[in-house]
């Protein structure tokens, strides 16, 4: 019998995939992950109520169970990334380098040390074998239940943290896993799912930055749709890389390009596209945050969910932040390729376009994308299949 050790949350889906994988005859343990301890955001109460749910199924599963330590890692790798990224302007998306960091890393290599394997997770994605030029490779694919498809989130995994992992949920949707749930009468199995930060819930975004970041007024700036930013002639341009690059970047508005209209605790609190926040009413049209200027601690707005100030069809990524989990496949200076992207999850593919350049890699999509935001992901796919990913700039 191989050996999995699963990481139980308490929620139903990592409950179901260590029930499958026990029906399916492998040595399965428990491991819940206790990563985060912080009364002041009121979420140790669900983690308890997490542990004991995870401490239950294990049971009526008659699998070991253990509590594992992971609160100095996850400070480390995931609450402080957090913050510097804030601090800079950047908006990070934690769930990635949770995966990427806790659950791929730190919990293989503890499962490792146990004896594992395999570690397996109750994500939503198929993982497929081939074997090229002699070599296995290991391929990650959109899951069955498009509308919990977590791809996206594990776009920055190695060749070797996918040979060690099991997705045993990727050809199920979420209705059949609540079924087989309720069918072995595992206890959580109408439990909500979680929502929020990586192992932390759900919190107060501003209140949790404002314990590193602190609060510090600034002006709100409106854009409006007609300003002659958005007017400017039509520039020329030697390549299509120089085209590309030139339309990736902020806009770099001034507070000469719009006018006062009221004022915020600190920019670094406000994203692109953000909506919520702003509280400032009284408008024909919603306000939209369409860009940030950290240093002079501006936030710059504009009217309605078609303003010009949100939406842009070309990003760049930095040579270093670019990852492909299908090596074989990655392009090289000077060279093309045809794939689906997705800039948030759950977005719907886009078509678009990967060119490769000596300093990184520039994406083009076919349609305007509305809050290209930098520090989030970038995740390109061939058909189904995720091959890459890259940190927006």
């Amino acid at each position: 019998m191989k050996r999995v050790i699963v990481g139980l949350s308490g929620g139903v889906d990592s409950s179901v995939a260590a029930l499958l994988l026990k029906k399916k005859g492998y040595e399965v343990i428990g491991l819940f992950m206790h990563n985060w301890e912080n009364s002041i955001f009121e979420t140790q109460c669900s983690l308890w109520k997490d542990s004991i749910d995870a401490m239950l199924v294990s049971q009526k599963l008659n699998i070991p169970f253990q509590v594992v330590e992971m609160k100095k890692e996850y400070k480390e790798s995931v609450i402080n990334y957090m913050f510097n990224e804030y601090k800079s302007g950047k908006t990070p998306n934690p769930d990635i380098l949770c995966n990427k960091e806790i659950k791929f890393n730190v919990f293989l290599k503890k499962a490792i040390d146990l004896g594992a394997d395999f570690i397996a997770t109750g994500h939503y994605v198929n993982k497929k074998t081939m074997i090229k030029n002699n070599q296995f490779i290991y391929r990650i694919f959109i899951g069955k239940d498009s509308n919990k498809d977590q791809s996206y989130f594990l776009c920055r995994l190695t060749q070797y943290q996918l040979k060690k992992s099991l997705f045993p949920l990727g050809t199920l949707t979420k209705n059949q896993v609540r079924k087989i749930a309720e069918r072995n009468k595992l206890c959580n199995a109408h439990k909500k799912d979680s929502q929020g930060l990586c192992f932390v819930g759900k919190i107060h975004l501003v209140k949790f930055l404002q314990k590193e970041i602190l609060p510090k007024r600034g002006e709100i700036i409106n854009i409006d749709s007609n300003a002659l930013i958005y007017h400017k002639k039509n520039k020329s341009f030697l390549s299509k890389e120089e085209e590309l690059f030139f339309l990736s970047q902020k806009k770099g508005y001034k507070k000469s390009d719009g006018r006062l209209i009221g004022y915020h605790k600190g920019a670094q609190y406000f994203t692109i596209g953000q909506r919520k926040g702003i509280s400032l009413g009284g408008y024909q049209k919603a306000l939209f945050v369409i860009e940030t200027d950290i240093n002079q601690n501006i936030v710059y707005t504009g009217m309605g969910k078609s303003h010009p100030g949100l939406y842009r069809k070309s990003l760049f990524i930095q040579e270093k932040d670019i990852h492909w989990i299908r090596e074989d496949l990655a392009i090289f200076d000077g060279e093309k390729m045809n794939v689906f992207c997705r800039i948030r999850y759950r977005q719907p593919l886009q078509n678009a376009k990967l060119y490769k350049i000596k300093n990184g890699m520039l994406i083009e999509f076919e349609t305007m994308q509305c809050a290209i935001t930098e520090g989030q992901f970038a995740v390109w796919y061939i058909e189904k299949e995720l091959i890459g990913s890259g940190i927006i700039s």
